[in-house]
């Protein structure tokens, strides 16, 4: 049985995955790429399994996703961290450790026996976090690529 880390008041952690319009705001918002709603769909609809959390403030009740973490799997062996994103008035709040853990927790608890392959690319804000949970820089074994053709 696995325990997820306590999440500060008015925080709640969600399996699945936002909104497609949420899951582009978290993406813009925090930093990361840009993406169509068209990326957004397919990216939220392919995933093997993600989490969010939603912040409700306390005076409107609004309710918005504000942390998200994807992984994108064969089921198999091979298992991608994508998508760590927290808005950033929401960060320094431990809600990106908790994602990360989460996501740890399922492929622990879901992918068939053997050894699983976890990895992810980490940009310089989400380092730090990635260290504290057990990653490793893969260089000089293996660097990582992208395609710009």
């Amino acid at each position: 049985m696995t325990t997820e880390p306590p999440l500060p008041e008015n925080y709640t952690l969600l399996d699945g995955h936002p909104s497609v319009p949420e899951y582009l705001n978290l993406r813009a918002v925090s930093g990361l790429t840009p993406k169509t709603p068209a990326q957004g769909t397919a990216a939220v609809s392919n995933s093997w399994y993600g989490c969010y959390i939603t912040h409700t403030d306390p005076e409107t009740q609004n309710v918005t996703a504000v942390a998200m973490g994807r992984i994108i799997s064969d089921g198999g062996w091979y298992f991608h961290i994508a998508d760590m994103a927290v808005l950033p008035e929401h960060q320094r709040k431990g809600l990106g450790g908790v994602v990360l853990k989460k996501l740890l927790a399922y492929i622990k608890a879901n992918a068939p026996d053997g050894e699983p392959y976890i990895n992810l690319l980490a940009d310089a804000p989400g380092r730090g976090l990635y260290f504290k949970n057990g990653f490793v820089d893969a260089a000089p074994t293996s660097v990582g690529m992208v395609y710009r053709g």
